[in-house]
């Protein structure tokens, strides 16, 4: 569904991306890892159109999107929902109105038509009857599964996943990772996941790529990923520190 080639961005004198090259097929979950602040978050940006890149291209279902215009764009994004790291809920906005936001914006769906979709997504990720509930009545965990909640409501054909653990206490954790393998069985969605918990990476994933340096360094299964002798891959999946640690 989407090809990565040669990637490259830089802000300032900062280059983040350094010629990425990846492929992600259709229907499959693809996550990647990587140190905090390497650019993982970034690569999704590119994804969906809200960075262009320096050089490099991407293509999504054989359209080559980093050529494309505003309103190319937006028809493209239609494609994508996506969970961002801190949910990115309007606190003004009820559940409701967070959640049917896209229907309302993008479609001819009348008033009752986008509340029983809303109704239908919430149930989908266990917040049945809190349409009328504010953000700032949420949990951490409800917050993200809102998130959620919005990302499918425009049932789209690829999901981005933002950190979607980060912040949350292992067993919320746990309950957004059977989420996100369920989004996948229920909508044959494609989704494209980046994080650094490797309880959550091997649990999704039907490849993991990680991110080292501005360039993906490895793919490979969970399984070749726990077995990889690739040294960065292991010292990052093993949470080793740089160096020999000293006694203090």
């Amino acid at each position: 569904m989407i090809r990565i080639s040669d990637l490259h961005k830089k802000f300032r004198d900062n280059e983040v991306l350094r010629g990425v090259d990846l492929s992600i097929q259709k229907g499959e979950t693809i996550v990647i890892i990587g140190r905090s602040g390497c650019g993982k978050s970034v690569l999704l940006k590119h994804i969906i159109g809200i960075l262009k890149p320096d050089t490099g291209r991407i293509v999504v279902d054989g359209e080559e999107i980093t050529r494309f215009e505003a309103e190319e764009m937006y028809e493209i994004r239609k494609k994508f929902g996506m969970l961002f790291q801190g949910s990115a809920l309007f606190d003004s906005l009820t559940v409701e109105e967070n959640v049917g936001l896209g229907l309302r914006e993008h479609t001819n769906l009348s008033k009752p038509e986008i509340q029983e979709i809303v109704q239908e997504k919430l149930s989908w990720v266990g917040l049945s009857g809190i349409e009328n509930l504010k953000p700032a009545q949420l949990s951490g965990g409800m917050k993200k599964r809102v998130g959620l909640a919005r990302a499918i409501a425009m049932e789209p054909e690829c999901i981005l996943y933002d950190e979607p653990t980060t912040g949350l206490d292992p067993i919320m954790a746990d309950v957004i990772n059977h989420l996100i393998i369920d989004m996948r069985n229920k909508l044959k969605v494609t989704s494209i996941a980046v994080t650094h918990d490797m309880v959550a990476a091997y649990k999704i994933a039907d490849r993991i790529a990680m991110l080292y340096e501005g360039k993906i360094i490895f793919t490979g299964t969970p399984e070749e990923t726990k077995n990889t002798t690739n040294p960065i891959v292991r010292q990052f999946i093993e949470g080793r520190g740089e160096g020999p640690i000293k006694a203090v």
